[in-house]
């Protein structure tokens, strides 16, 4: 078949059907005019927003211009897969201080290879159709832009979190983006519906959302317990509270995720290894243990030495326990100097709440017996 004699509208329809029988909940087009944010990229990178993140400064503008990236782009086939785990357990590890809050996403297998091999699937798919033509698959692993890819094709809105939103969907799903060079038609994107909702602002615990849609990601904790190599810095330990890897909850608190859809991929369940664990045990790890525990997670990338220092942090918000005392105490001649740092600042932040419990507990005593309250 030559691209003269391709009807690219039935061709399109049965790329959507093609990519939902791979199990993609939504398949949309954009074409690959992405001018528009150009100088809201450059705005970001020049205010420094992405941090230690120097890969996404070194391609510059290409992340905006797909055409760049892969000479002959005409299109790209944006793809949705839903990740929502049954049984998240999102409040009730939040709120207990001593368990290892994990992000949603990385609970279950690592998405980027999954993804990409199924939209490579579909580009197969579609050259037995077609024949021979330019495709590439990717998945949060290059300079693409990703989410206003997924915007401009109807997948959803970007919210003022950032993220895409879907008013089916939430936003608890991977995108993935196949780069075609045939003309097909494109999908209308779909109107925003955040209103005057400021909710993820708000709740956000090291106001990383500095305004509406705009990040500064050294704040954020997705990055600081992620992406960061180095220390933690103290400004924001106490903030992190138990979130150990990422953050939920611009997500949380988002009312559009009241419609999130459980994941339809085993592969994303979570890893009974990694849910509703207490600290003091994912600190316990050794590196081979970690390595066992993390095959095939996204959670492995950060290596072990970072997981130490995330878990460090963890346990010095968690509430005082003599046990977590001791569990610090003892790991401190056994890690590197980067974790020993945050293993000295958590032992300090569960002295002075030992302290603050006991002279709490002298002024009930005091009440009680009707003593000066200095007593």
């Amino acid at each position: 078949m030559t691209t003269a004699t391709i009807n690219y509208p039935e061709l399109a329809i049965k790329i959507k059907q093609w990519g939902q029988e791979l199990g993609f909940a939504e398949v949309a087009i954009s074409d690959i005019d992405l001018t528009e944010h150009e100088a809201q990229l450059q705005r970001w990178l020049d205010l420094g927003f992405h941090g230690e993140m120097e890969y996404i400064a070194a391609h510059g503008m290409k992340r905006a211009r797909p055409a760049e990236l892969v000479p002959g782009t005409q299109r790209v086939i944006c793809v949705r897969m839903d990740y929502l785990p049954p049984d998240a357990s999102f409040a009730k590890t939040l709120q207990d201080p001593k368990k290892a809050y994990i992000s949603r996403y990385a609970l279950g297998r690592d998405y980027h290879k999954l993804i990409r091999t199924r939209l490579k699937k579909l580009g197969e798919k579609i050259e037995l159709e077609v024949g021979q033509f330019g495709f590439r698959p990717f998945v949060d692993s290059a300079p693409v832009l990703e989410r206003q890819l997924a915007q401009k094709a109807g997948l959803g809105w970007t919210g003022k979190h950032t993220l895409i939103l879907n008013q089916h969907a939430g936003s608890w799903f991977f995108l993935g983006e196949l780069f075609v060079d045939l003309p097909l038609p494109i999908d209308k994107p779909v109107i925003e519906q955040c209103g005057k909702c400021v909710a993820c602002i708000k709740i956000c615990p090291t106001n990383a959302i500095v305004e509406p849609y705009v990040v500064d990601a050294r704040r954020c904790i997705s990055y600081l317990t992620i992406e960061l190599q180095g220390a933690i810095p103290i400004e924001f330990r106490p903030l992190i509270g138990n979130r150990v890897y990422g953050c939920d909850d611009c997500q949380l608190i988002c009312p559009w995720n009241r419609y999130g859809q459980i994941t339809a991929e085993d592969d994303f369940h979570a890893r009974t290894q990694l849910k509703d664990k207490d600290l003091i045990e994912l600190f316990l790890w050794d590196e081979a243990t970690f390595l066992k525990n993390t095959e095939g997670s996204a959670i492995r990338r950060i290596g072990h030495e970072r997981w130490l220092r995330n878990m460090a942090v963890g346990l010095g918000n968690a509430s005082y326990d003599p046990s977590i005392l001791a569990v610090l105490e003892d790991m401190k001649s056994k890690v590197s100097s980067l974790v020993l740092e945050h293993i000295e600042w958590a032992i300090t932040q569960q002295l002075q709440k030992n302290s603050l419990d006991r002279k709490t507990q002298r002024l009930i005593i005091a009440i009680e017996k009707g003593l000066p309250r200095d007593a």
